[in-house]
């Protein structure tokens, strides 16, 4: 039923994600915020419709409702870039973070935030200094270089080989990795910037700002802007490169337009938030499960898709495991390692003849 009604899918998962942003406000490591109509308040004092909650509990409402929103945008930026890798390379085991952009986003950023003096988040999260663009700038060069370097290693005559790929996608990310942490070893007598390259290895969503929220909508939206333009021409060429080129698809143009929204996404998710596997893995099967392989509606429900689990994985380690601060990209990696290695399975005749 829903795979012939897209939108009653995209109505739910509307409805779901307000109803976890709301739940975002209510749990987290003090009981500041007591019950749902304070959390309802103080979201209305922040518009101006009422009075601010009393004592510190409206500081906390607005503290939450930032990583909340945060944490959505980041999803969703995750959800929408990990359906674009999908669409181009036509394979369901490409994702940002297996073919290296994550990890390239992360090392520019990690190294925008040691140019501007190693101070980590707190630097970074000054909306008066550079730390704002540089990071975003220097994460996006970073997963555009990225993107373009293993799609070149891993193409021969315009074809793209999908082992070559995987292997050199895990190939890149361990050279990323590597420099990453020769760039923490450096530094190591700097608290501040160790902290802050550790937060982007395993991702945080600890002290979002306002901006921080703007950015990974913002690189979402953006991205987005690229579904009119690509999501016809991805469906063509899921049926074969020469057909599709037989029917008028510019596949160079669509490799750029698809791989530079892509990587934009992961970048404004991976600037704010640092890195998160899986999600881009996990979110567009979960998509094309319920509402069929047409990008039309795969890529704006990736997006929303993606909001929601990771929004929902933030609020449920929130609510189970109160003050002890469970990173997103730890619990994402649990979550997402058993999906790719049942992946793996479910697809080991298609990989054996590769």
């Amino acid at each position: 039923m829903l795979r012939r009604r897209p939108g009653v899918f995209a109505l739910g998962l509307g409805f779901l994600l307000a109803t976890l942003l709301v739940a975002a406000l209510r749990f987290g490591s003090t009981r500041a915020v007591e019950d749902t109509a304070d959390a309802l308040r103080g979201i209305a004092a922040l518009l101006g419709w009422a009075d601010p909650l009393s004592g510190p509990a409206q500081a906390v409402v607005e503290l939450r409702l930032w990583r909340a929103l945060t944490a959505a945008g980041v999803g969703a930026a995750l959800g929408l870039s990990g359906a674009l890798v999908q669409g181009i390379f036509r394979n369901p085991l490409a994702s940002p973070g297996v073919i290296g952009i994550g990890g390239g986003a992360s090392l520019g950023a990690v190294l925008a935030v040691l140019l501007v003096g190693g101070y980590g988040i707190e630097l970074v999260g000054d909306a008066h200094g550079a730390g704002p663009w540089l990071v975003p700038i220097a994460a996006f060069a970073g997963a555009l270089t990225t993107a373009f370097v293993v799609y070149r290693l891993a193409s021969s005559h315009g074809r793209v080989s999908i082992p070559a790929l995987l292997l050199i996608g895990i190939a890149v990310n361990t050279l990323l990795g590597g420099v990453q942490q020769f760039a923490q070893s450096l530094v190591l007598d700097n608290l501040e910037a160790s902290r802050a390259i550790l937060a982007w290895t395993f991702g945080t969503l600890d002290d979002r700002a306002a901006w921080q929220a703007g950015v990974a909508w913002g690189g979402a939206g953006i991205a987005l802007l690229a579904w009119p333009l690509v999501a016809w021409e991805l469906d063509l060429v899921q049926g074969g490169l020469e057909d599709a080129e037989a029917l008028g698809v510019d596949i160079a143009r669509l490799r750029v337009v698809t791989l530079t929204a892509a990587a934009l996404a992961a970048a404004a998710a991976v600037s704010v938030a640092g890195q998160i596997g899986f999600v881009g893995l996990v979110v567009p099967h979960i998509v094309r499960l319920v509402s069929g392989p047409g990008h039309r509606t795969l890529l704006p429900l990736a997006a929303l898709t993606g909001a929601v689990v990771l929004l929902s994985a933030d609020v449920a380690q929130m609510a189970l495991f109160p003050g002890v601060g469970v990173q997103p990209g730890v619990l994402m990696a649990l979550v997402g390692g058993p999906f790719f290695v049942w992946l793996l399975w479910k697809k080991r005749r298609e990989i054996a003849v590769w």
